[in-house]
């Protein structure tokens, strides 16, 4: 047993003498956060979300990218000026701005994590322990100025689809939700001459927000009229208050629908089959009809 101390020993030093692999800790504050890379040197990120990388076309082929698993892998193939990458957050929305450069070099640098910052912007949902402690009278009065949840909704639906990824407004809680883009619209606009498509939805809570694009199929303008919308739903939004002539660059618009406690599919009015006049008579008549359609035989 004496033999075999000294090399237990020699074992425990290497393990608990050996250096650790540093990580570099980032914290994201609403601020481009400064990553450099070593040419020829893969760096990776670790931030525990599932993102979307947007790389600019300036980094061209210099940059390779790749994304799995909550890390981003970076390499650069040759020197690169700082350039700005977009992190999304594929559930959120939220976005992560980093400025990349690489300059040659020897040593690769060690991994980098991006946590999130001390100093968060008030947003939907979030409760921080001041508040907690606060009375339930004072909780009440701020929870009546909150934005309400058709607005959030709305608003985020409307930036997603048309604003430029930087300056979308993440939101606590909200997520994407599955919608089927076949999904049959014919009842939603009947005495309009559009037609319907359905494009994303998202969900805040009970409430869920489908964003649908209106094309007109008419060759004449077309206003459209909240009113005019035949479902189940708790608030309608149009982004143009109109549609132009059918080819006119103003043909096509997006209605953003809000519904409660369920989606799209289960808002919508059922498709009615066409009337059987026979069905409608009085019982009298249509014993009538009955005996009159045996005698044409």
């Amino acid at each position: 047993m004496s033999r075999l101390l000294p090399h237990t020993f020699a074992a425990l030093a290497l393990v608990l003498f050996a250096p650790a692999h540093a990580v570099e800790i980032l914290r994201w504050e609403r601020l481009p956060l400064t990553v450099p890379l070593v040419v020829g040197h893969e760096r990776v990120i670790f931030i525990e979300r599932n993102v979307r990388v947007g790389v600019p076309a300036s980094a061209g082929e210099r940059l390779r990218v790749q994304s799995a698993g909550g890390a981003i892998y970076l390499r650069a193939n040759e020197p690169i000026e700082p350039t700005r990458l977009q992190l999304q957050d594929a559930d959120t929305g939220a976005l992560i701005l980093l400025d990349v450069s690489a300059e040659p070099g020897d040593a690769p640098l060690e991994p980098v994590r991006i946590v999130e910052g001390t100093s968060r912007a008030t947003r939907y949902g979030d409760h921080d322990e001041s508040t907690a402690r606060q009375p339930t009278t004072e909780t009440a009065r701020q929870s009546t100025r909150e934005t309400p949840i058709p607005v959030v909704l709305t608003r985020y639906a409307a930036q997603t689809l048309y604003a430029p990824l930087r300056t979308v407004e993440s939101v606590n809680g909200i997520v994407r939700v599955n919608l089927r883009r076949d999904l049959a619209l014919d009842t939603l606009l009947p005495t309009l001459p559009v037609r319907a498509r359905a494009l994303a939805a998202w969900r805040l809570e009970d409430q869920w927000v489908t964003a649908i694009r209106l094309t007109n199929t008419s060759a004449r303008w077309v206003a459209l009229d909240p009113r005019a919308l035949q479902g189940d739903f708790l608030t309608a939004t149009f982004q143009h208050p109109d549609l132009g002539p059918a080819g006119d660059a103003h043909d096509t618009t997006v209605v953003y629908l809000v519904t409660r406690g369920r989606g799209l599919a289960q808002s919508l009015l059922p498709v009615i089959s066409p009337v059987d006049a026979s069905l409608n008579l009085p019982a009298s008549n249509a014993a009538g009809h009955a005996q009159g359609a045996g005698h044409e035989e």
